[in-house]
């Protein structure tokens, strides 16, 4: 799906095909820039494109559009390169946060002049977000047409979303540090079932961090690859190396907290796993003193069992109280004993 946005006045809005593209603001009129008879394309935004889109953008900008696995690429010289006369800026986005694991997408920026090409194989939300803003009078924030404003509003808006992401995983991490150091009792194996649960749900956060520090580490190479183009291969605008630096403050700072609930995750998962620990250590103390305690009597049991032809006590009337009292008395001393130590 191709979409294509065009710069009116203040705003963002969907165009067909066949209008100009922006090449320059500065070069155009005063005049034309604030009032201009026909919007000019400012932003291509290719969604699962097809061949023949993807032909139609790179012929009309002179680019070559990146495949979904030229974007997979992991290298940075893959991610971050000049091509064409156009900058190649690729970076990881987040898709279905809300829905369990999130699923990790490569998303393609391509600068030419004025004019922003995005690529994505996914429709992250952070995107729909951005247009339906943008589409509003001053709702972007957009002073001009520049697609490179456009680029740092998405990559604003992406950063956004994992903001909140980030802000929702702690308060479940908080829940989940609840329920490990809850003092509730219950059935040793019920607890034990319910530890191994919360395992899995620590597990499932710790992945969930991983890949947002993952996309986080994208987003930070691609504002300071773009930021350090300026005076060197462009001239960027005041207002773009101001937002450029917002971003990178608000990328490392996220950076910051998803690296500390990284550290509580692990914490969790520690302390979850001694928690198990200590109750199966608890059931197994409990069989070995049940066994300590029962071997006396066992052996008592074992002598007046044995087939001897001469045993006064069998021949005695009390005898048998006398043995069974022997079991009592060598079952109790021994747990008064493991009582008394702090054993049990």
């Amino acid at each position: 799906m191709l979409r294509i946005h065009a710069y009116d006045l203040d705003r963002l809005v969907p165009v067909a095909a066949n209008l100009p593209v922006l090449t320059d603001v500065a070069d155009m009129p005063a005049e034309a820039v604030s009032a201009p008879a026909e919007p000019a394309v400012v932003w291509y935004d290719l969604v699962n494109p097809t061949p023949d889109e993807e032909r139609t953008v790179g012929e009309r900008l002179g680019i070559v559009v990146p495949t979904m696995d030229e974007m997979e690429d992991i290298e940075l010289s893959a991610r971050l390169y000049q091509e064409d006369g156009a900058e190649f800026m690729t970076m990881t986005v987040l898709t279905r946060p809300d829905a369990g694991t999130p699923r990790k997408v490569p998303v393609t920026f391509i600068v030419k002049g004025q004019v922003l090409v995005t690529v994505r194989y996914a429709e992250p939300r952070p995107f729909d977000a951005f247009m339906a803003r943008a589409r509003k009078p001053n709702g972007a924030g957009l002073h001009c047409g520049y697609g490179e404003l456009i680029m740092t509003g998405l990559i604003e808006a992406v950063i956004d979303r994992m903001a909140d992401t980030l802000e929702r995983l702690g308060t479940e991490i908080d829940q989940i540090s609840q329920e490990v150091f809850s003092a509730k009792r219950t059935k040793a194996n019920k607890k034990t079932r319910d530890l191994q649960e919360l395992i899995r749900e620590v597990g499932t956060k710790g992945e969930f961090i991983t890949v947002v520090r993952e996309s986080l580490v994208s987003v930070s190479r691609v504002v300071a690859y773009y930021g350090a183009l300026d005076g060197v291969d462009r001239k960027l605008s005041k207002e773009l190396r101001q937002r450029l630096k917002l971003l990178q403050r608000d990328a490392t700072s996220l950076g910051d907290h998803s690296a500390f609930l990284s550290g509580k995750i692990n914490f969790l998962l520690d302390a979850t796993l001694g928690l198990i620990n200590l109750e199966q250590n608890q059931i197994i103390k409990i069989f070995s003193v049940a066994s300590v305690v029962f071997l006396p009597p066992t052996l008592v049991a074992s002598i007046y069992g044995m087939n001897f032809a001469f045993q006064p006590e069998l021949q005695w009337h009390y005898g048998y109280h006398m043995a069974i009292a022997m079991m009592i008395v060598s079952m109790a001393l021994p747990y008064l004993y493991f009582k008394r130590r702090g054993w049990l």
